[in-house]
């Protein structure tokens, strides 16, 4: 249902291109803003509100202004949130957090002081295969979890990296940030905190066009002893093949994949059904053009929790996680060593 929340958009890429839909659909656009007069001017021109070049001039001149929806390069989250959040207004960020711990400890630091909340993008959380997974993962539909199998296998062409902020270690901060957050995400929501990691990357096919890596395999123990493995690259010939978890437990094992985390690809689990698993509700919305995705699942769970002014601070303690264990992979990718958390 639409309310009269009033949203404004830094950022008029691709991503805030899926956010003012959902702003249109649960809310109200009050303005747009990027540092690219083009792109303020096209979003402006487009959606009929006013674009700024700035995002102080932005919050001066819209005091009116309930929710910041943050969709800029990944490297400047943090000081767009805390802009937002010290000018009093609450904010949604895109994934990933920002791209460094101290940064994010910042956000919700700036997030208490200003008593405003804080919202991280999860649209992954809601797909419908994901959250079958979570329920049976949660009522011991599985057993105990002995082992993960996690596999990210996308293509990104040098058609993806003319946008001159994707490929920098500034900005866009690495393959695992700005592809495959959302998996390390699920993990942590999933089976809680690791013990262990040891990563090994390498750049094999993107030399000239990005500062890391465009391949990685990474090893992780759980505190309660799940061992896991994720092989991730963005080298999958001439498009994405396959984003996929595989839960191994002592009562069934279960994979869910397709491109994007959108489809059950196998499951036998004891009591559970093949006609039990079609009873689900596992279709997502297509857009033309883009992949599945779940942002309307975000803006309503947003929109909720300003007007029931309810807060779930641990959602944003798993964002800093995430960041945290990225972190640690790379730290244990460019060490050789094993990193224990």
């Amino acid at each position: 249902m639409k309310s009269n929340i009033r949203f404004a958009l830094i950022g008029c890429g691709k991503i805030g291109e899926r956010h003012v839909i959902q702003i249109l659909n649960h809310g109200i656009l009050s303005a747009v803003c990027d540092t690219s007069p083009e792109k303020a001017d096209s979003f402006s021109s487009q959606f009929n509100v006013p674009g700024y070049y700035s995002i102080n001039t932005m919050l001066n001149d819209q005091p009116d202004v309930d929710v910041v929806s943050v969709c800029t390069p990944n490297g400047l989250h943090a000081t767009h949130s805390i802009a937002a959040l010290n000018a009093a207004k609450h904010v949604l960020c895109e994934k990933p957090m920002a791209i460094k711990t101290s940064d994010c400890k910042d956000m919700w630091r700036a997030a208490c002081e200003n008593s405003r909340k804080l919202f991280i993008v999860k649209q992954n959380r809601f797909k419908p295969a994901v959250a079958l997974l979570k329920k049976w993962i949660d009522s011991g539909k599985l057993g105990k979890i002995f082992s993960i199998q996690v596999n990210c296998f996308w293509n990104r062409n040098i058609e993806y990296y003319k946008n001159p902020w994707r490929g920098t270690n500034e900005l866009d901060g690495g393959t695992l940030f700005t592809q495959f957050s959302h998996f390390i995400d699920l993990l942590y929501w999933m089976f809680g905190d690791m013990e262990r990691i040891f990563a090994m990357t390498d750049n094999f096919n993107h030399k000239e066009l990005v500062d890391y890596e465009d391949t990685g395999v990474i090893n992780f123990k759980f505190k309660s002893g799940i061992l896991a493995n994720m092989h991730f690259s963005i080298n999958a010939y001439n498009r994405n093949m396959e984003g996929s978890i595989t839960v191994f437990g002592e009562k069934g094992t279960v994979k869910i994949g397709g491109q994007y985390l959108d489809t059950i690809e196998y499951q036998h689990v004891e009591g559970i059904s093949p006609e039990d698993v079609r009873q689900e509700n596992l279709n997502n919305d297509h857009s033309p053009g883009i992949h599945i995705n779940n942002h309307k699942n975000v803006y309503e769970y947003v929109c909720d929790a300003i007007n029931r002014d309810v807060f779930e601070e641990k959602n944003v303690f798993q964002a800093i996680k995430t960041v945290e264990i990225i972190e640690n992979i790379y730290r244990s990718a460019h060490t050789g060593l094993p990193v224990d958390m």
